[in-house]
């Protein structure tokens, strides 16, 4: 029986984690799991789940909670930053899946390591900001950190086909977004609804922004560089519009080993709760003869600059991915309350990094720093381009 604590249980990769444990009583439990603002969903959750202790977002929710629950549960909500951190590290629990979304994921994660749990990580942004700590940190505690997002699991079930020191490159597949075929200029009048709808992935808002700009991908090759440990010039992505081709690995022999299936969290989600073993999800199966073609593009870094800025960011290291990365939040929730146009997300990051300043990669204290810098810089430009100043 694995036992689990779950931060993110009302967003997309948690409410399909639950769905896994759901369809698995018997191989696993959660122990614990935090969640936002959606009290109501979190409470059905609860009720269904009852884990030991749960967390929300902010305290002034924590009585609505208490509300729909029993009364045994009053003395086991939390909040904020030290409820997602006693969420992760409940000594109840084995492992810990990752799955809130932003940077709101490192200290928690963090906290699960050095209590030695084994991490799900589908929250990319813990080793963007703090790959190097993360992965060090991991290894001094012997603790697994396993990838639930889609593109990094099929990293992960490639590289089984080979020797790690055989590794040519890694290719990650990106669907291209619903932007994959506008020119320039129709993308400076994007709405938010526009953005959002993403062709092939139900996703949160945040993430479904981030697929639009590609920014998302720019991440994930962060990401890719610290769970393979594989230098930036070894990481590629191609536009993949079907999204079939979840990512693959090229061996120096010239075979290239991929990951294909349905576009479906729930089957990264398993492979990483069960691994080595896979679980039957009774999913539909994917038919080569039905799928019809299946394309594969070179990214445009014109139109879409933000999957150049990650390079860039992870080129200059230090604490450049956590400006990044803190710097897009800011703006892509800038754009979503249409206070700037979808093509200021880039520019607006491209600016805040070229204003930073560099610290060290290994000090928690000076990525956070940096992280609460970057946040500010945006919220003052936006401020000052929305007074005309």
């Amino acid at each position: 029986m694995k036992k689990i604590s779950l931060l993110g249980s009302t967003g997309s990769i948690g409410k399909n984690v639950l769905e896994v444990v759901r369809n698995f009583p018997d191989r696993y439990r959660v122990r614990a799991m935090s969640a936002g603002r959606n009290i109501e969903l979190l409470a059905a959750q609860v009720l269904e789940f009852r884990p030991e202790i749960v967390s929300v977002a902010m305290g002034e929710d924590i009585d609505k909670l208490a509300a729909l629950l029993p009364d045994d549960y009053r003395g086991r909500l939390f909040h904020g930053d030290e409820g997602n951190v006693a969420v992760a590290s409940n000594p109840g629990s084995d492992t810990v899946v990752t799955a809130v979304v932003g940077a709101v994921g490192l200290v928690p994660t963090l906290a699960a390591i050095r209590a030695g749990k084994d991490i799900g990580l589908a929250n990319k942004e813990t080793l963007v900001m703090a790959g190097r700590l993360v992965m060090q940190l991991a290894a001094k505690h012997r603790v697994r950190i396993l990838p639930i997002d889609s593109e990094h699991n099929a990293i992960f079930q490639a590289l089984e086909a080979g020797r790690r020191e055989d590794v040519s490159r890694i290719i990650l597949t990106a669907s291209g977004g619903p932007f994959r075929t506008k020119s320039a200029g129709d993308l400076v009048t994007v709405t938010p609804k526009q953005a959002l709808a993403h062709p092939n992935w139900d996703m949160g808002r945040k993430i479904s922004i981030d697929s639009a700009t590609l920014m998302n991908k720019g991440l994930e090759v962060i990401e890719a560089r610290w769970l393979f440990d594989v230098g930036s010039e070894a990481i590629n992505v191609v536009v993949h519009p079907q999204s079939i081709v979840h990512s693959l690995v090229e061996y120096v022999d010239g075979s290239v080993v991929a990951q294909l299936g349905i576009p479906d969290m729930k089957i990264p989600i398993a492979y990483a709760l069960s691994y080595p073993q896979r679980l039957n999800l009774g999913l539909s199966r994917l038919s080569l003869s039905q799928c019809g073609r299946l394309d594969f593009e070179e990214p445009d870094h014109e139109r879409f600059p933000a999957l150049k800025l990650a390079y860039k960011a992870l080129e200059m290291g230090g604490v450049m991915p956590a400006v990044l990365n803190g710097a897009n939040e800011v703006a892509v929730d800038a754009f979503l309350d249409q206070k700037i146009r979808f093509t200021d997300i880039a520019a607006v990051v491209a600016r805040t990094m070229d204003a930073a300043e560099q610290g060290d990669e290994l000090v928690l204290e000076e990525i956070l720093a940096a992280d609460s810098w970057a946040r500010a810089h945006v919220r003052c430009e936006v401020e000052r381009s929305n007074n005309g100043t």
